[in-house]
């Protein structure tokens, strides 16, 4: 067992304690309470966003040298105590180890890349079709911001939201994800530390009424939301109806490619990484692996060769695996999809039983599913668990119509050795993220990321497109 945090919301740059009635359950070991946790409400939102709303003009118009030094110095701290950090978020989020030190790493790197975008903002000169007119363009902050962040990535989203909305001179308000306060906490913690202002930065810790009270306040300005689709859907609508700005991430049902002309072996460690690790809760996930019929047998018998390989076990065990899910409810989840897809005609290949270990947590063993079709529910309604299933086809064309045929559009990938069917995939494709022989899960921070159809809604998340969503443009005509 380890030591027990006392969490508080921030507002205003100070820690405002009160009542701790929720806790934080570490899944790998739920005797072990990782934190005692606030519960939040419309007060205070209230008086988060009064603070950020106070703090906004003085943020707005500090030099972007001040807002990039204070990044910088962020991005550097964490570095610094990565593995501490690191610890922390797989403690409490399940990721194994290296992957909580991984995604603690990634964000640091968010941090000191937007701190280079602070002093990048552009603009453009334009020639007016009036003699003597001049034109310029260029970015201004909008105002106070909500975050509405997710428990799958408890470090790494909430930088790629807040960063860009700091150092574009936003002041923000989060709500992090209920199972992984302690973990987005460290972060605030840390900004602070390095030298954010009173009120630049609040937090408020809660239930779903928090993210509601925010997503309906007058005093935000906008909402990024990262989340299942039903509650971005009533986030997109509580924004428009006060015409606030929104940006929404809502996961996806990614399609993998295998074609008879794939590297057997690139195939396999590819879908091993993008459909399984990190417990299989990553948006970007290829939890459909459309196989062509040459391929298809030797690739699931290899794929589930890898998976009887693979241990499960407690995420700080350096000889694990696959940790556990974030929580019993996504836990249940995948076991209740595998009966589903045994009940549709599927086949379980390897996994569908539940690991038996020395310590109470929420484990899933990993698992294959063969033999089944486009539209069995399993290849249709997102599982976020570490299940995949195979769809068995004739050709790249049938493939790629599969591939295309579901609601989301997040990733994509294929693993083939054609540049033809590469070339047309990345093409025709309908997803944001597109990927050629790696996984479907996987991406850089510094360029654009979001999906098409029910997976995204409004401007890219990441890299120089963050600048669309937390800045607004002014166009300023002057005559001499």
């Amino acid at each position: 067992m380890s030591d027990t945090l006392d969490l508080s919301h921030w507002i205003n740059g100070e820690k405002v304690g009160g009542t701790r009635p929720g806790e934080s359950l570490n899944p790998s070991d739920t005797r072990d309470v990782v934190a005692r946790t606030p519960d939040g409400g419309a007060a205070e939102v209230d008086a988060a966003v009064e603070a950020a709303r106070t703090a906004f003009p003085a943020w707005a118009e500090a030099s972007p040298e001040v807002r990039s030094d204070i990044l910088d110095r962020a991005s550097n701290l964490l570095m610094e105590r990565r593995e501490q950090v690191g610890r922390l978020l797989s403690r409490e989020e399940g990721k194994t180890r290296a992957e909580g030190i991984g995604e603690t790493a990634r964000a640091a790197r968010i941090l000191r890349y937007f701190a280079g975008e602070a002093l990048r903002l552009h603009g453009q000169n334009l020639m007016s079709v009036r003699p003597g007119v001049e034109i310029q363009t260029y970015r201004q902050p909008i105002g106070v911001f909500g975050l509405i962040t997710p428990w799958n990535f408890p470090i790494a989203i909430p930088t790629w939201k807040a960063a860009p909305a700091l150092a574009f001179g936003n002041t923000v308000v989060i709500k992090p994800a209920g199972p992984t306060p302690a973990t987005a906490e460290a972060l605030v913690a840390i900004l602070h530390e390095a030298g954010l202002p009173k009120g630049v930065l609040n937090m408020v810790i809660g239930r779903g009424g928090v993210g509601q009270a925010i997503v309906d306040h007058p005093g935000v300005d906008g909402v990024s939301f990262t989340g299942s689709q039903g509650v971005g859907n009533g986030v997109a609508m509580g924004a428009a109806k006060r015409q606030a700005r929104v940006q929404l991430e809502m996961g996806g049902k990614n399609p993998l490619i295998v074609l008879d002309d794939a590297d057997l072996d690139r195939a396999v460690a590819i879908a091993l990484d993008g459909s399984f690790f990190a417990t299989g809760q990553r948006c970007t996930a290829s939890s459909r692996l459309i196989v062509q019929d040459g391929i298809h047998d030797r690739f699931v018998a290899a794929l589930a060769e890898k998976l009887r390989g693979l241990k499960v076990g407690d995420a700080l065990d350096p000889a694990t695996n696959i940790g556990p899910a974030v929580s019993e409810d996504q836990r249940e989840t995948s076991y209740r999809y595998i009966q589903v897809a045994l009940e549709d005609g599927g086949r379980v290949v390897t996994g569908g039983d539940r690991p038996q270990l020395d310590k109470p947590g929420w484990y899933v063993r990993p698992t294959l599913i063969a033999d089944t079709s486009a539209a069995m529910r399993i290849n249709q309604e997102e599982v976020f668990g570490p299940v995949a299933s195979t769809i068995r086809v004739g050709s790249y064309e049938a493939a790629l119509e599969i591939a295309n045929g579901v609601e989301y559009g997040l990733s994509a990938g294929i693993v083939t050795s054609s540049l033809k069917h590469a070339r047309d995939f990345q093409r025709r494709a309908r997803a944001g993220m597109v990927m050629v022989n790696l996984p479907t899960a996987g991406v850089d921070y510094h360029v654009p990321f979001g999906g098409t159809k029910k997976s995204s809604y409004g401007p890219r998340e990441q890299g120089f497109a963050a600048a669309d969503f937390f800045t607004q443009t002014k166009t300023a005509y002057g005559w001499s």
